[in-house]
């Protein structure tokens, strides 16, 4: 149990509700946090309350709001429900979101959100119109000037150097920033409310979460208020997910920088680096059975590297996944910096590491990080640093130990210098080899931050998105921090010039939100050394039909051709920074699926893009799934590239029943092929005993209605295809 906070607060959600109304009125104009950071309780109380009262008007602001798995179908919603109950435990679901899926908001309530889930609101007017297209990093301003006057806030409690205090846990992104801004507004008149609920299933991080209690205004702290984190289970990894991971982990340099994205690519480039720190050798083997190297071999030796990770790497980024847990537990996440230009220059340049030694003192004078004769600023910094013990103190001009010695800290004094040596410090202290803004994963994340010894934990520093996600007012610092680095995100589509489709469709619905993306990619070019690197799988379902993910043009883009760098599908790297509109369109055809390579390229010869004699190499030509699944099959016997590579929350049964229902999802997107399925599962006769526990798991071993007797054949046949 975490500590609590030794300060009166309110005990129940609704009394909270009472205090909000009391100080800002009836228009209550609300910002809580995207994804896990949100007060359930109290934002439900705070629902029912405007739901009972429509005099109350209420705006809700806020993104990525999570819903349990409820599943559609019979079919879904059997396979889910066990494993709902098992893995969320006593998540409470928020009804303002239950009530917009039902169509059933009251009118004095709107939810306005900048980012969904990816896919779910495409068919929900009321989301699609209250949608906010902005840059995260603009986000807080634009809350601001929509009038927000109340902040609710999920925190934790504990003990930091003694003192009782409050953290931010999973969200500092938008909180800091949001908090600064309402502030200044009270200031100016304004009334705020700023309100927290604890948690004590959260984390306790470090860095910039941690803010003091008074940083609220009101906390509910009920004992029976603590609740499950929403843990969605690992998605299971695609052959051509693994591929698009393989490419990339060859770009990422040891010493260097990297951004990942959330899901399934997220997961294969995870295990591709793992597999390359603690497996060289298959790793390598894989490289060459795959035609990895023979066809990108110019790219990778110019950006990329493949030896395992001596100096490590610093990850800066907006969302902390579970991914990087495997990348710190493989001795990948290792590289340590500081918020000093001083000390990270020096790094950089290799002339010190972690070890404390007398030459520092001498080195950061050089720099002009401190003063010939120290001050007592200078002694705070040396001392925050670790780098003179802080036994020391700084008195009128001197330095005094503890048992009363003291010297004037002049550093050209040998006596001086000698006293300060016999206090040197060990190694440097107040170091990251993360800085995040935001997090969200499985169970088992949750579990490892939890259970990361203090010292461990305070390695991820917890940040506001504007120090994650831009340049501006810390560009120097970051420059240093950021060195070759690699910021990997997910699109839907790429265009044969380079542009990407990552949030909406040309219709102009939205799939998900802009989020960092735009704010990565831009780094990318600022960055010496720095790289964008874009992920897309090259085809894509749609019912009966594929579909090329790589086009010729859309009528909407997230990054402008202009920002196109580096782009990978399952068939390889393009290198498209710096290129003709001709040199793009002939690197992407080279990675696009050869089922639509001629009509891309027929495409792009009608519009003057490329010459009217190209022709696309032979070698380009056999771009199929095939040319990746039966090689990688040889990886697959020896334990690497497999659907779950860190595991999965899903038993024995659910990983065949998922597996089964998405061959039998397939099977029947058109009436054609339900007919084929149909026919199939009369051909296999009435479920026998081989499939009769997993039917038992969906409850239909033991069909009651039409529909059952029907689901459970189908069932049983996509079963039996697999066993």
């Amino acid at each position: 149990m975490l500590a609590r906070l030794d300060m009166q607060t309110l005990q129940n959600p609704q009394a909270c509700v009472d205090a909000v109304l009391a100080r800002v009125g009836k228009r209550i104009s609300l910002t809580t946090p995207l994804g896990l950071g949100k007060p359930n309780h109290l934002l439900n109380a705070l629902y029912e309350r405007a739901k009972r009262d429509p005099s109350i008007e209420l705006l809700i602001h806020t993104a990525l709001t999570l819903e349990l798995p409820k599943g559609k179908s019979l079919l879904e919603q059997r396979f889910l429900a066990p494993m709902v109950r098992r893995l969320f435990g006593n998540y409470p679901d928020l009804a303002y979101e239950l009530d917009r899926m039902a169509g059933k908001l009251p009118a004095n309530v709107r939810v306005i959100e900048f980012y969904f889930p990816a896919g779910k609101y495409l068919k929900t007017p009321s989301a699609q119109h209250d949608y906010i297209s902005s840059n995260y990093t603009h986000v807080a301003r634009d809350l601001c000037a929509r009038g927000v006057n109340v902040l609710a806030q999920q925190v934790c409690a504990g003990v930091v150097n003694g003192r009782p205090m409050l953290s931010l846990s999973c969200n500092p992104d938008l909180t800091l920033d949001l908090i600064a801004k309402m502030r200044a507004d009270e200031k100016s008149g304004s009334a705020i409310a700023i309100v927290a609920q604890l948690n004590d299933q959260l984390p306790f991080m470090h860095g910039d979460a941690i803010v003091p209690a008074d940083t609220f205004d009101v906390i509910v702290d009920d004992p029976h208020g603590s609740y499950t984190l929403f843990g969605p289970p690992k998605l299971s990894v695609a052959d051509a997910d693994h591929m698009i991971g393989l490419y990339a982990s060859t770009l990422v340099k040891d010493g260097g920088e990297l951004q990942v994205g959330i899901g399934a690519l997220g997961d294969a480039l995870a295990h591709a680096l793992v597999l390359r720190q603690t497996n060289n050798a298959l790793y390598r083997e894989a490289l060459d059975g795959l035609s990895v190297l023979r066809r990108n071999a110019d790219v990778i030796g110019r950006i990329g590297d493949l030896a395992p990770f001596t100096l490590g790497l610093f990850s800066a980024t907006e969302m902390l996944v579970d991914g990087f847990m495997h990348l710190w537990q493989a001795g990948i996440l290792k590289r340590k910096v500081y918020d000093d230009v001083a000390l990270s220059r020096l790094r950089n340049e290799g002339r010190i590491d972690e070890q404390v030694t007398p030459e520092l003192l001498d080195l950061l004078r050089a720099a002009r990080a401190i003063r010939t004769v120290l001050t007592g600023p200078d002694l705070a910094y040396l001392q925050h640093f670790g780098i003179l013990r802080d036994e020391l103190s700084y008195d009128a001009g001197s330095i005094v130990a503890r048992d009363g010695s003291r010297v004037v800290p002049n550093l050209e004094d040998p006596a001086a210098r000698a006293f300060l040596h016999a206090h040197l410090g060990s190694t440097l202290q107040h170091g990251a080899v993360i800085h995040a803004g935001f997090f969200l994963g499985p169970p088992a994340f949750y579990a490892w931050l939890r259970n990361l010894p203090e010292e461990q934990r305070k390695l991820i520093d917890m940040r506001s998105v504007t120090r994650i996600n831009q340049l501006y007012g810390h560009e120097e610092i970051d420059r240093l921090h950021r060195r070759d680095a690699r910021f990997v995100n997910t699109s839907m589509m790429i265009t044969l010039l380079g542009a990407a489709v990552s949030d909406a469709l040309e219709d102009g619905r939205v799939v998900s939100g802009v989020g960092g993306q735009y704010n990565f990619v831009a780094m990318a070019h600022e960055l010496p050394g720095g790289r964008s690197v874009l992920q897309a799988r090259s085809t894509r379902e749609v019912g009966a039909e594929v579909r090329s993910n790589i086009v010729y043009n859309y009528g909407h883009t997230t990054i402008p051709r202009h920002l196109r760098d580096v782009v990978i599908t399952e068939y390889g790297i393009a290198d498209l920074r710096g290129k003709t509109d001709q040199e793009c369109a002939m690197a992407m055809l080279a990675i696009s699926d050869s089922r639509f390579q001629e009509t891309l390229m027929n495409d792009a010869k009608r519009a003057g893009k490329l010459r009217p004699d190209y022709r696309i190499p032979d070698a380009q030509r056999a771009n199929t799934p095939e040319s990746y699944e039966r090689p990688l099959a040889r990886w697959k016997a020896r334990g690497a590239f497999g659907p779950f590579p860190f595991g999965t929350d899903l038993d024995a049964q659910e990983k065949q029943l998922g597996a089964a229902l998405r061959r039998l999802e397939a099977a029947t997107t058109t009436r054609p092929r339900l007919a084929r399925a149909l026919a199939q599962a009369a051909l296999h006769g009435w479920p026998g005993a081989d499939v009769e526990p997993l039917l038992r798991r969906m409850e239909l071993h033991a069909p009651k209605t039409a529909e059952e007797h029907l689901y459970a054949r189908l069932l049983a046949a996509s079963l039996r295809e697999l066993i």
